[in-house]
């Protein structure tokens, strides 16, 4: 299975965020865009590819155990930016503080268990709305994001994902996510 550790915002923290994804997609070039499924946005906090049966177990009991050891902290997703013209995010706003301890253990159990987790760069909490594969842009949608400001939500439990790549030859085909188990923070 390829799978990842998250946090799932809730659906109303979302349908804010939407309501402005929505208000880029009029902005010039946003045909060119592959714009994410609301239905898949997440916070990554570490990401396994493809993870053995043999070793799931032994991930699961490695991420509960990050789980409580993480109390429930407070986010909200407010403004924006982009990743070169590669891809374009929501930012996170909150105790980003608890939320990188949370990535970090999510990391770290996953590597005690030998799954290699690519952390080349410093964790940089963000919630992916688009991404490029042609030469448009993305500045001006970026700057759509700038002032946005979500509600605040509290972060109380830890997710395993699985995702389904999308069919293939389907254009405009995006990934399925399915969350496997999901533990409570602190608990």
């Amino acid at each position: 299975m390829r799978l990842f550790a998250a946090v799932l915002p809730p659906d109303p923290v979302l349908t804010e965020l939407g309501a402005r994804v929505d208000a880029l997609h009029r902005l010039p070039g946003a045909d060119a865009l592959r714009w994410t499924e609301r239905t898949g946005w997440h916070l990554t906090l570490a990401f396994y590819g493809e993870v053995g049966d043999d070793v799931r177990p032994e991930l699961a009991t490695r991420l509960a155990r990050a789980a409580h050891r993480h109390h429930p902290h407070q986010l909200r997703l407010a403004g924006g930016g982009r990743f070169s013209d590669r891809a374009l995010w929501a930012g996170v706003e909150g105790d980003r503080t608890v939320l990188r301890g949370l990535a970090d253990s999510a990391a770290a159990g996953a590597r005690r268990v030998g799954i290699d987790v690519n952390q080349k760069r410093p964790y940089h909490p963000h919630l992916t709305v688009a991404r490029n594969r042609s030469t448009t842009g993305l500045a001006p949608f970026a700057e759509g994001l700038t002032g946005f400001a979500g509600r605040d939500w509290t972060v109380r439990e830890l997710s395993l994902v699985r995702s389904h790549p999308p069919a293939p030859g389907v254009p405009g085909a995006q990934p399925r996510y399915e969350v496997v188990a999901a533990w409570p923070l602190g608990g």
